[in-house]
């Protein structure tokens, strides 16, 4: 007996357009729920009040950068990870050497190079001595004898008869403070985690149409 076999269409060609259409359906897939992730992160930050700034500091990748392929893969990731982490886990922050957190008031202004003001930069750049203050109720303090220019910063009194001269709190000393809870990243992640094998499958059954 013989038997011959014709297969129409061509299994070869068949087997290579599905390949083609899951390389397609995954790595946009991927793309999306990158793209979503990012979007989402950043829509939180901003939502939290923690600014535009930090949130562009949310970004995304693609993998494989060009073309298409079964392992696509997307990375969403911050360029500042330590403060995003930081408004994610709420941390109790506690000074490096076991003595007091220094938290500038309005009167301390801004540090010159961007961030919190420090005592030492404080006193450099005023020309004042701090002077401590213990309090065994509330935080214990940092005051300067100066006066309050008009945008309620602490300075040097010109004034030979004390006028206007106050005892102004520039620094609140505590010894540890809580970072309250702003964000959750991993309920998006999970989300988006969840949603790739929808997009999947809508976008193999699509390509195959």
């Amino acid at each position: 007996m013989k038997l011959k076999l014709d297969i129409d269409p061509d299994i070869v060609a068949v087997m290579a357009a599905e390949v083609a259409a899951g390389e397609r359906a995954v790595t946009a897939a991927m793309r999306e729920a990158g793209t979503g992730l990012k979007t989402a992160w950043r829509t939180q930050i901003t939502g939290a009040g923690l600014g535009r700034r930090l949130a562009n500091s949310i970004r995304s990748q693609n993998f494989p950068r060009s073309g298409e392929s079964l392992d696509a893969a997307a990375l969403v990731w911050s360029k500042t990870p330590v403060i995003v982490g930081a408004h994610d886990t709420g941390p109790l922050i506690r000074s490096k050497n076991g003595f007091w957190l220094a938290i500038p008031t309005p009167a301390a202004g801004k540090s010159t190079r961007g961030g919190r003001i420090t005592p030492g930069e404080w006193e450099r750049r005023r020309g004042l001595r701090l002077r401590f203050i213990y309090r065994r109720r509330g935080p214990s303090l940092l005051v300067a004898e100066g006066r309050l220019n008009t945008k309620g910063q602490a300075v040097v009194s010109r004034s030979k008869t004390g006028r206007g001269k106050v005892a102004a709190p520039i620094f609140l000393l505590v010894p540890q403070v809580k970072l309250p809870k702003r964000l959750d990243l991993a309920r998006n992640a999970a989300r988006a985690v969840d949603g790739v094998p929808g997009l999947i499958v809508a976008g193999w059954v699509d390509g195959r149409l």
